[in-house]
């Protein structure tokens, strides 16, 4: 309540702002122009839940600036009355205040980015490479819930039906924005299919999620490039092609390398190649960033510690733990089925509050 001049202050802007879109949704000049129509018409539509909020906020503000002149009232019953609807007001304008800090905190561009997603075994063997494989399926799934499209880049196979490692696109609204926090070391304590004794390992696979790069967002100048092409293979390094049509791109600056042989055209395997060195340049930039943030950050849910375990799925307890947020779910199978809902949301509220605290000491 003791910032309220100042929340009301920011939502009568917002509130200018809205009405401004919504006359520009009937101005002619608007209306014939389909690409500024659909650009308004959306900003319009994600500022609806903002300006619904705040002009109830607004109008708690004068209903609760009304009660309090009627606390001086000579009349005892009335005064009774007007403190009750304070109490009552004030008590409700918390909850409101709280969700208008969420909603006034600005999205980030990225969010609705679609979503590189590398996924690479780690420690642990052919374990290793099933669990790339569990957690492939999972994302797969979870795209499919929500009607998502998926475009593998390229990936590598390992034995038993496990994966080395596989890179793919998700396209979708707030794909990046959903999949952000679960770049990190994901670990999986299980009995391995290869192991006869019933003794429980632990394996582990990394997963990096990045923002997909527009050209627009990183400039690559082709002379910090080297550009190799090789043939492609399969498991067990066998030549699955007799043609030299696998690339493997080199930025020199960075040291970046980047391979993919999933397609028989060297052409079509460089424009992939290229599509995820542009994403991971994208994202060294966005991963200082969140690294610089996160020094005054409290709960350290960004993307710049890929280093980092954050996940624990472990079998014999069926048990899916987060670390970062202290989060368990008795429900391993559902979570690795694809059911990420309550997860993501989870990470999602961690990483709002974080950036309303930033707002907040800004």
């Amino acid at each position: 309540m003791a910032d309220a001049p100042k929340l009301a202050s920011r939502v009568a802007a917002v509130i200018e702002t809205y009405e401004s879109l919504a006359a520009q949704l009937a101005d002619p000049a608007v209306l014939e122009d389909p690409g500024r129509l659909r650009t308004v018409a959306q900003q319009h539509s994600d500022m609806t839940p903002l300006v619904e909020a705040g002009r109830q906020y607004l109008k708690m503000l004068d209903d609760l600036a009304q009660a309090r002149e009627l606390l001086d009232s000579n009349e005892a019953e009335l005064a009774s009355m007007a403190r009750l609807e304070v109490e009552s007001l004030e008590e409700d304008m918390d909850g409101v205040e709280e969700r208008l800090r969420a909603l006034l905190v600005p999205k980030d561009p990225l969010d609705d980015r679609p979503a590189v997603v590398e996924i690479r075994a780690g420690t642990g063997g052919d374990e290793a490479g099933l669990f790339a494989a569990d957690l492939y399926r999972m994302y797969s799934r979870y795209a499919d819930a929500r009607d998502w499209v998926i475009e593998v880049l390229s990936s590598s196979e390992g034995t038993l039906g496990g994966l080395k490692e596989v890179i793919f696109i998700v396209r979708g609204r707030d794909a990046y924005g959903a999949l952000r926090y679960e770049s990190g070391v994901h670990r999986v304590q299980r009995v391995p299919v290869t192991e006869s004794s019933g003794r429980i390992h632990t394996s582990a696979a990394s997963v990096a999620v990045l923002p997909e790069a527009e050209e627009v967002d990183v400039e690559v100048d082709p002379g910090d490039l080297k550009i190799d092409v090789f043939r492609s293979s399969g498991p067990g390094g066998q030549s699955v092609n007799t043609t030299d049509s696998a690339v493997r791109i080199t930025h020199l600056p960075t040291g970046l390398v980047v391979s993919c042989q999933d397609e028989k055209s060297q052409h079509k395997n460089k424009a992939k190649a290229m599509k995820v060195l542009r994403s991971r340049l994208l994202d060294r930039v966005v991963a200082e960033q969140e690294a610089e943030r996160s020094r005054e950050r409290r709960a350290h849910v960004g993307t710049g510690d890929r280093s980092a375990k954050i996940r624990t799925y472990n079998f014999p307890q069926n048990r899916v733990t987060d670390h970062r947020i202290n989060l368990t779910l008795h429900q391993l199978e559902s979570v690795l089925g694809g059911n990420l809902d309550e997860v993501v949301e989870a990470l999602r509220a961690a990483g709002l509050e974080e950036r309303m605290h930033e707002e907040d000491q800004g």
